[in-house]
């Protein structure tokens, strides 16, 4: 993206997953039980997309932007303050102007399954506010790196 280093990995630890990002669950995340905030997880697997993206060295969509449309959300056991969280994330499908994403948080060092999720952002020209295709240079980068096809 803008050379800066990367804050996440390329892993094979959790096929068919091939890339995650660290996390640390700060007091600010956590709730007054001291569990994490079930919103909290979201930022978690945002900071492992737009490491993804990064690693990808996904060129800049000029005058464009992702927006969220779509976020499903499954939680499979709480984290707490100072835990450590593993996110994977990877790119299910490519549609004409979405990208889906699936996400697992993981807790380390137990491998503990905390939360899943299913995410679809949409390419909005900023100037218009419609949707925009994904560019042919993204959605190469894309296939380059999971190796799959991921049309619609």
């Amino acid at each position: 993206m803008d050379g800066a280093p990367e804050l996440g990995r390329v892993t094979d630890r959790r096929p068919p997953f091939k890339y995650s990002a660290l996390a640390r669950v700060w007091f600010s995340d956590t709730d007054a039980q001291g569990v994490v905030y079930y919103g909290r997880y979201l930022p978690y697997f945002d900071h492992a997309r737009t490491e993804y993206h990064r690693h990808l060295g996904a060129p800049a969509v000029g005058g464009c932007e992702f927006v969220m449309r779509a976020s499903a959300v499954e939680y499979h056991a709480p984290a707490r303050f100072d835990d450590l969280i593993e996110a994977f994330v990877r790119v299910a499908r490519i549609g004409r102007s979405s990208v889906t994403y699936e996400c697992a948080a993981y807790r380390l060092p137990d491998e503990t399954l905390m939360v899943t999720a299913q995410q679809t952002l949409v390419l909005i020209d900023i100037g218009t506010r419609r949707p925009s295709p994904v560019p042919d240079d993204l959605r190469a980068a894309i296939r380059r790196f999971e190796g799959e096809d991921l049309e619609a």
